[in-house]
């Protein structure tokens, strides 16, 4: 999973930037929707299956709380849930800590988290029930949808105040988005001039105030990009452009098309662009880390999640529960159906989960120098998650063809689907590379199958 540098020194992780939570929902139009949710059923979710009947070992799961309950002990973490599913039944479930320390509050089994941009996945899987229906196709130009990405021009060279251009040579297609290839960037990325350009026009920990997403990219469009489309790999805004064709497409809302198309479809009742009024209690608190490398709390990102905000990040807007992500994990791996309702065709999920990096390239030989917390050797990436095509490169226990990705407040998941096995870990502490939250995670699964 890749990682990005900051300025602190430490890095922030899969994510774009915390989605600004505007002034208010009053009003009319998209601001003045509500967060939609179902009916919530306290203590729904639950372990359904004996470990040892799918080939899990339970002395050995026992070693993933011994260990993770010292990060809850020594402050590195205020709390965290693990989840993990064989043959499509949950066979490990287990909370520790706050989520929120001050109030003294325990996570809980629905205790609702920021996911950052463990959102990307759920706009890749919009985008291409888009291409399923015959309404765009991956190597459309983008420009086709939104024109503003009309006339994209690359960095040569110069400052951030003074950069020199030059007309791309390829558009930025939608398969770029899904990739991570279009050249874009992160205003939080401080590797690159253009990346500055991004924080000089307001895009580093936010948005400019006033914009909406059809603004935002309209500001991103007049920026240059760090390379050709299709020539290097560099973690952007990618997806929240994407969001925008899913928006322009469909001539719905964002949030409108996952509620309608696959948060309604797979019961996922507390996932959404802020939390309804009445269920915040459970919305865990936020956490940065000081620099004895301690959990501390966030005052000002704590207001992220609480109300609808003016740009509907399809990068890292959504906040949910481990039921809802759950359930989500369990229509990939179930190539794209879940209890009856099909979202995507298995061969799409298949296609979407293969490397689609030019040559089958790896993360490590095109991504731009940021940090990563894990190696990126062996790691590829499809259109919305990184794919393991080679375990041994990174060193890493794991199966060839998982695929994965995580948040920036240190939340993750991975689908293996030759184990049949999926894994989440929800938590809340910026940024995600403080801690080797993944790879020791990584490890203490895999060892504990043992059929």
């Amino acid at each position: 999973m890749y990682e990005n540098a900051m300025g602190s020194g430490l890095s922030a992780p899969e994510d774009g930037p915390p989605s600004s939570p505007g002034t208010g929902t009053g009003g009319t139009g998209p601001l003045a929707r509500r967060p939609w949710k179902g009916v919530h059923d306290v203590g729904q979710l639950q372990t359904e299956v004996e470990a040892t009947d799918v080939g899990l070992c339970p002395e050995r799961l026992e070693r993933i709380e011994q260990h993770f309950a010292e990060y809850v002990t020594d402050g590195r973490l205020p709390g965290w849930l693990v989840l993990i599913a064989r043959h499509g039944k949950i066979a490990h479930l287990r909370t520790h800590g706050m989520r929120d320390l001050e109030a003294g509050l325990p996570v809980e089994t629905d205790t609702i988290f920021r996911i950052y941009s463990m959102s990307k996945p759920v706009t890749s899987v919009a985008a291409m029930m888009l291409y399923e229906r015959g309404l765009l196709e991956l190597t459309d130009p983008v420009a086709e949808y939104l024109p503003e990405f009309d006339q994209p021009r690359v960095y040569t060279g110069g400052s951030a105040a003074a950069a020199q251009t030059r007309p791309a040579t390829e558009p930025i297609r939608i398969w770029h988005l899904l990739t991570h290839t279009a050249g874009l960037t992160y205003g939080f990325h401080r590797i690159h001039p253009v990346d500055q350009m991004y924080r000089d026009q307001g895009f580093e920990n936010g948005y400019p105030e006033g914009l909406d997403l059809a603004g935002a990219c309209a500001a991103w469009a007049r920026l240059p990009l760090l390379f050709d489309p299709g020539d290097a790999w560099n973690y952007s805004v990618a997806t929240d452009v994407l969001g925008r064709v899913v928006e322009v497409v469909s001539g719905s809302t964002l949030d409108e098309f996952f509620r309608g198309n696959i948060f309604e479809p797979l019961d996922m009742r507390d996932t959404d662009f802020a939390v309804a009024e009445s269920e915040q209690d459970r919305l865990a608190a936020l956490y940065s880390v000081d620099r004895n490398r301690r959990a501390v709390r966030n005052e000002r990102l704590n207001r992220v999640g609480t109300e609808l905000p003016h740009v509907l990040s399809g990068g890292g807007g959504l906040v949910s529960s481990a039921r809802d992500y759950h359930r989500f994990t369990q229509m990939l791996l179930g190539g794209g159906t879940l209890d009856g309702n099909r979202l995507l065709s298995n061969r799409t999920v298949g296609f979407m989960t293969r490397n689609h990096l030019p040559g089958g390239a790896d993360l490590a030989d095109m991504a731009m120098g940021s940090f990563s917390e894990v190696t990126n050797a062996g790691k590829g990436f499809g259109l919305g998650f990184s794919v393991n095509d080679r375990p041994q490169a990174s060193k890493v226990l794991s199966s060839q063809g998982q695929y994965a990705w995580g948040g920036m407040a240190s939340t993750a998941f991975w689908v293996d689907p030759a184990e049949d096995l999926t894994v989440l870990f929800l938590t809340q502490l910026m940024p995600s590379s403080v801690h080797p939250i993944r790879t020791r995670l990584q490890a203490l699964v895999y060892q504990a199958l043992v059929d």
